[in-house]
């Protein structure tokens, strides 16, 4: 249980730094629930992204390589 929430996460991690870097770029403002405790600077939006979705895939890739159980 406590390996599948790694993966859900990181997952979060990954959305919310997603939905950020489109609310700056594309739209009028970020996205997500991050700016509502602080305001964040895009590269913090790149970076929750890459360790977001590092973390899943890196979570997924070990369970499918028997490494992690669930």
């Amino acid at each position: 249980m406590k390996n599948e929430c790694v993966a859900v996460v990181g997952w979060i991690l990954g959305i919310e730094g997603a939905l950020g870097l489109i609310g700056i770029k594309w739209l009028d403002g970020d996205l997500g629930l991050i700016h509502l405790l602080f305001t964040p600077d895009t590269w913090v939006y790149v970076v929750l992204v890459v360790i977001g979705v590092g973390v899943a895939v890196g979570h997924e890739a070990a369970r499918k390589r028997g490494r992690v159980r669930g």
